[in-house]
């Protein structure tokens, strides 16, 4: 009987990566699936790979073919595929444990032609994140939709992401063409010619990029790429004018915004007798291109697309060099139009040719793009109240002590002025200037909050000369800023910082929440102590020793993860005018190795909260001052907190996580010194600093000084050692914020298992980051989605 999915896997020279992505597909939920192997000509270990897990799996079989590309190789798979649905998997990416269940059920419920889930991008020294392409067309569930109807559909790019409904792919006959980036012309394509489309805003697939990053910054010169891009490009703007003219302004405008823009960076590295190709090839792509999209690009995309029609390579080339040098970072710098001075002009090269290398007009800078721009780079408590510390600066402007700066707490639509200190710190372009600051709110004002209001917020308010704007504090930094502790302000109300909707800093108040006091590790199981919502309870309630726990009596705990929840009994009691609470967690109960939700980290994070009916709050991790760990059946668990400051627990592989570092300064130099946990069952091995090459896999390590002992490992390193070379350290960009390095933390056990980032305890994370100069560099200390990284700049 023939599968009801087929997967087609292509594979080329992958064999670090391969053994891992059909790790992931063998442990989906859903069973009833094949998997084409398609050998595209492979000449290292892959083969030998795909064909072991042939061996173990009659699902997986090996087709092979002569080199021919990854789009040739998808369509030999299709040929072989035999099933109701088909789907696409790339050999270096992961597929999560529940997408194909989840699609393929949907499928069967809507009778939709595809469906297509969210994605999220991985490597080892960023982990994982957000997949920005995918965030707005897959910010919500749309089930039986169609790209006619929400037309940000039409920038999802790429094929693996989806569960094709097999009768639906034969009838429009799609095949993949022989280039690069060939999945957007077949994608957009299915879009337009489906009947209705699944969009599921759940992760289904797990993007790798490489170690060093993607920026596209980054990128060097490679003519027979960007060709195939523009080919790309043009056949899905051919298919645009025959099919879908509705969609040509969505379309349209992400062109100029990320491929046109491709093409320009290149400007900073093409050889100089491959400059006209290059001309050539940005002119036919912007000549494709309607006006019309441009009216929505900024002033300096707008100035991009005239130089490409232009054909000046010279302004081309200052344009991409401005860029690299961190010209855009922050907003361009703004000067007044000495004609019409006020006006405002964005200071783009060119401007001060004589006459300018393009119309002035595109170098006028609108008055509403100098808005105000607010980071909050720190949040404490002391006896007081709360200190909030960030930058505020108007966008594209130079900050001087000229300027005004006013910050106000605003509840309920009453403002409170705040006590503020000023003070220099780096602005958005890397500059030392006046736009540092520090405001205070006092424990009283807090303590005063009426109960059950709408969280508390910030309103940030700049002056500099005739020029006033206003916002709403935001875009808490990694760090501290994104794991702000909060605190009890009186007996029964706890207020806590945290990121809401656009970034926003908000004050969110608790008042007699359900939140923990304590939590250890007793018995092979973690305890957790803490008080219930609302009033004392008559009796007490849940098991007494001895007696059988009744998990429909009384409140009950909720864990819950991707795949589901259980529900543990609270052992409940009066205490004062409250209710207190107790709960085992059975470490043995917490342990899934075989079915890890995240594919990479190969990670299950679950999260307990009351159940309460529709509310069911989140237990608050008032009393969690360090995170909990213990080692049980092989698998490493930690209780911890989230980002909002809730309890969470993280069943994982055993691996060693940061959870201390120590910065020393003496004659002999700067030492940083990094350490944590040793657990018995992780073998001996190194911890290296290492810097990946740009756009790149390959890498270069510094190697630590170990120490410690059995209960805790330290790796130390002469913060001297990790500062490049004089005659490597000329930059290639004027940014003052551009990294010369950029060091990650990894363990090396000795054996078979791979080197990996070590993680750095949420404790921890919030004392980051830190800065400070060495040899005339600067060295920044900072977290990268859980990952410890030096910056010298």
């Amino acid at each position: 009987m023939a599968p009801r999915l087929s997967v087609v896997v292509p594979f080329y020279n992958v064999e670090d990566y391969i053994g891992d992505c059909l790790d992931s597909l063998a442990r989906q939920t859903f069973g009833d699936f094949e998997v084409i192997l398609v050998d595209d000509g492979s000449r290292d270990g892959s083969a030998r790979i795909a064909e072991s897990w042939c061996e173990r799996d009659g699902r997986f079989r090996v087709v092979r073919q002569e080199n021919q590309g990854l789009g040739p190789a998808r369509n030999t798979g299709a040929r072989h595929a035999q099933g109701e649905y088909l789907t696409f998997v790339d050999s270096d990416d992961l597929v999560t444990r529940h997408a194909y269940e989840t699609m393929v059920r949907t499928l069967d419920e809507t009778g939709s032609s595809f469906a297509a889930g969210d994605a999220r991008r991985f490597n080892n020294t960023a982990g994982v994140r957000e997949s920005w392409v995918h965030r707005i067309p897959f910010a919500e569930d749309r089930l039986a939709t169609h790209v006619f109807e929400y037309h940000p559909l039409a920038l999802d790019r790429m094929v693996w992401n989806k569960v094709y409904r097999r009768s639906f792919w034969d009838e429009f006959g799609y095949r993949f063409p022989a280039i690069r980036y060939e999945d957007y012309p077949v994608t957009l394509r299915a879009h337009v010619e489906a009947v209705t489309v699944d969009v599921l805003s759940a992760p289904v697939y797990y993007w790798r990029e490489r170690e060093s990053g993607e920026s596209i910054t980054q990128l060097k010169f490679e003519y027979a790429n960007l060709y195939d891009r523009v080919v790309s490009a043009e056949m899905v703007l051919d298919l645009l004018d025959e099919k879908a003219p509705e969609l040509r302004g969505v379309v349209h405008r992400h062109f100029a915004q990320i491929d046109l823009a491709a093409l320009v960076q290149a400007f900073s590295s093409v050889p100089e007798h491959e400059q006209d190709k290059l001309l050539q090839l940005g002119h036919r792509l912007s000549e494709r291109l309607d006006r019309e999209a441009l009216a929505y690009s900024s002033p300096y995309e707008r100035l991009q697309y005239f130089a490409l029609q232009a054909g000046d390579a010279n302004l081309l080339h200052r344009l991409a060099q401005f860029q690299l040098d961190g010209g855009l970072r922050g907003g361009a710098r703004a000067r007044r139009n000495p004609a019409v001075p006020w006006r405002f002009e964005n200071q783009y090269p060119g401007l001060d040719d004589h006459p300018p290398a393009a119309p002035r007009r595109l170098y006028r800078l609108p008055l509403r793009a100098m808005s105000l721009h607010s980071r909050v780079t720190g949040i404490d408590w002391d006896d007081e109240g709360l200190i909030v510390r960030g930058t505020a600066e108007i966008r594209h402007l130079v900050s001087d002590d000229s300027s005004a700066l006013r910050i106000w707490l605003v509840r309920d639509g009453r403002k409170t002025p705040l006590p503020v200190r000023r003070f220099e710190a780096l602005d958005s372009h890397g500059d030392p200037a006046p736009v540092g600051f520090e405001a205070r709110v006092s424990r009283g004002l807090l303590a005063a909050f009426p109960r059950d209001e709408e969280p508390a917020h910030f309103l940030v308010e700049l002056r500099r000369g005739a020029l006033y704007r206003r916002g709403e504090l935001g875009n808490p930094q990694p760090g501290g800023a994104q794991l702000p502790a909060g605190d009890w302000v009186a007996d029964d109300v706890w207020i806590q910082p945290t990121r809401v909707s656009a970034g926003r800093l908000a004050l969110v108040q608790f008042h007699r929440p359900f939140a923990l006091t304590s939590a250890r590790v007793a018995d092979d199981a973690f305890v957790l102590a803490g008080r219930l919502p609302g009033p004392a309870a008559g009796a007490p309630t849940g098991p007494v020793a001895g007696a059988p726990a009744d998990p429909a009596a009384g409140p009950r705990l909720q864990l819950s993860r991707t795949s589901g929840a259980e529900l543990l009994p609270l052992r409940t009691w009066p205490d004062g005018s409250g209710t207190a609470f107790e709960v085992r967690l059975p470490l043995g109960t917490l342990v899934d190795a075989a079915n890890p939700d995240d594919p990479f980290t190969q990670q299950t994070v679950r999260v307990p909260s009351l159940a309460a009916g529709e509310e069911s709050p989140q237990l608050l991790a008032a009393g969690l001052t360090r995170s909990l760990a213990a080692v049980h059946d092989g698998r490493l668990l930690v209780l911890t907190r989230s980002t909002g400051n809730y309890v969470s627990l993280h069943e994982g592989p055993v691996r060693l996580t940061a959870d201390a570092l120590d910065l020393e300064s003496g004659e002999g130099g700067h030492r940083l010194t990094v350490s944590g946990t040793r657990w018995e069952t992780v073998g001996s091995g190194e911890f290296v600093w290492r810097r990946f090459f740009d756009n790149s896999n390959d890498y270069v390590d510094v190697a630590c000084k170990l120490a410690g002992d059995d209960r805790r490992w330290s790796a130390g390193v002469e913060l001297a050692d990790l500062l490049p070379p004089p005659e490597a350290s000329r930059p290639t960009s004027a940014d003052p914020l551009a990294s010369l390095a950029d060091w990650t933390l990894f363990a090396v056990p000795v054996g078979a298992e791979s080197a990996y980032a070590v993680q750095t305890d949420v404790f921890l994370l919030r004392r980051l980051p830190l800065e400070l100069s060495v040899s005339d560099r600067r060295i920044r200390l900072q977290p990268r989605v859980g990952t410890l990284h030096l910056e010298v700049r």
